[in-house]
């Protein structure tokens, strides 16, 4: 699971195995959990974080968007791409 950011007590991340899915990101806080869609930025999921820190965390992701979907095609297309011989 590749961490993409940390951004004061979050861990910003994907799973390796979720390349199937549309670009998104998951956020984590101690036990807490979030999803976030990346195009366009939604919240696909949570559990443990309170709606005022899911609107914070909606706002981190918008603000660093571009930056982790090109985060994310760069690291999947690498893992689609066949080894060379």
């Amino acid at each position: 699971m590749p961490a993409i950011a940390r951004i004061g007590p979050y861990r910003v991340f994907f799973f390796s195995n979720e390349g199937f899915e549309p670009p998104h990101v998951h956020i984590q806080r101690e036990r807490s959990l979030a999803k976030f869609w990346l195009e366009p930025v939604a919240l696909a999921g949570a559990t443990g974080f309170p709606p005022r820190e899911l609107r914070e965390l909606e706002r981190l992701v918008t603000e660093n968007q571009q930056v982790w979907v090109e985060a994310w095609h760069e690291f999947f297309s690498h893992r689609d791409t066949p080894p060379s011989s």
